[in-house]
């Protein structure tokens, strides 16, 4: 699905521990992996300055990445001085870079007004997919459980679905992905389109409406299968969070993923959005499209 990835850390994340598993990403599809920490500038004294032992632990921590290469995968390890934030964006355009992975912790919106979000300011600065990862889960792995995740970051894919703008955005994205890759790791997907309680009109009741999201997520589900995928649909009732996680707990899923609207979605904290929810709350992995760029 991806080639070339961009894997950034803070050594607070569990990241970090990816360096082990380069022959483990790679059997995932990647050939191009970049390790990134960014070193903040030195500001003791009047002028900023590179802290240059703190820029060559870094290099040394992350340095296993080099090591056990297999052929045809090339690994960098990038260390540069300054915030993330403006550093990233311009590796991933350097690189030409088609997902980024980051760890960010589970938080909830007041949290994330007060304290901000790398994650969030760079939904909209770059053009690759974000793959977010929880670093409680990513730092308690075993080895054993950690080479398999490597192995399978994108096997299995939950994709929310209700015909929404957001939703189409999202499919288009994961088709495109698939067809350009002849040998991709994405062997299933689930499709759950989660219908709320109480009808957009009188007339509507919560039996038509299902069996219109029935009719169309088949119609969804023949063209993955279209693309060699073996695919799974659901209507559930309810809450579209608490539906979607209680979707996950009974499927064997990689990563839920998401997709945001042309506002933002994701980065519009007063609209509402699935997107948000999942991003804030989940446990789960998280791959996630963002048209506003």
């Amino acid at each position: 699905m991806f080639k070339r990835c961009l894997i950034c850390t803070d050594f607070t994340d569990g990241l970090y521990r990816f360096t082990s598993y380069v022959p483990n990403l790679a059997a995932s599809g990647l050939n191009h992996i970049v390790f990134l920490h960014s070193v903040p500038y030195w500001k003791e004294g009047e002028i900023p300055h590179v802290d240059e032992a703190k820029v060559e632990a870094a290099k040394q921590r992350l340095s296993s990445a080099l090591e056990n290469i297999p052929e045809g995968v090339e690994v960098k390890v990038e260390v540069p001085s300054g915030q993330a934030k403006d550093i990233i964006p311009r590796i991933v355009k350097q690189e030409n870079i088609d997902v980024v992975l980051m760890g960010t912790p589970a938080r909830s919106l007041l949290q994330e007004k007060v304290f901000g979000s790398t994650t969030l300011s760079l939904a909209s600065a770059i053009s690759a997919p974000l793959m977010i990862l929880r670093p409680n889960h990513v730092s308690v792995y075993t080895q054993e459980e950690l080479a398999l995740r490597c192995q399978h970051l994108w096997r299995s894919l939950l994709i929310p679905y209700d015909d929404s703008q957001a939703a189409q955005y999202l499919l288009e994205q994961i088709k495109h992905y698939i067809q350009q890759d002849n040998n991709c790791p994405v062997q299933e997907c689930f499709l759950v389109w989660v219908v709320r309680e109480g009808g957009r009109r009188p007339s509507e009741t919560i039996e038509s409406r299902r069996q219109e999201a029935e009719q169309r997520l088949t119609e969804v589900k023949q063209e993955l299968e279209g693309l060699g995928l073996s695919v799974k649909q659901q209507v559930r009732v309810g809450e579209p969070f608490l539906e979607i996680v209680n979707a996950v707990l009974a499927e064997n899923v990689s990563a839920i993923a998401v997709g945001s609207d042309d506002r933002g979605g994701l980065l519009q904290w007063t609209l509402p959005s699935l997107a948000n929810e999942l991003l804030r709350s989940s446990w789960y992995p998280l791959l996630f499209f963002s048209q506003a760029k």
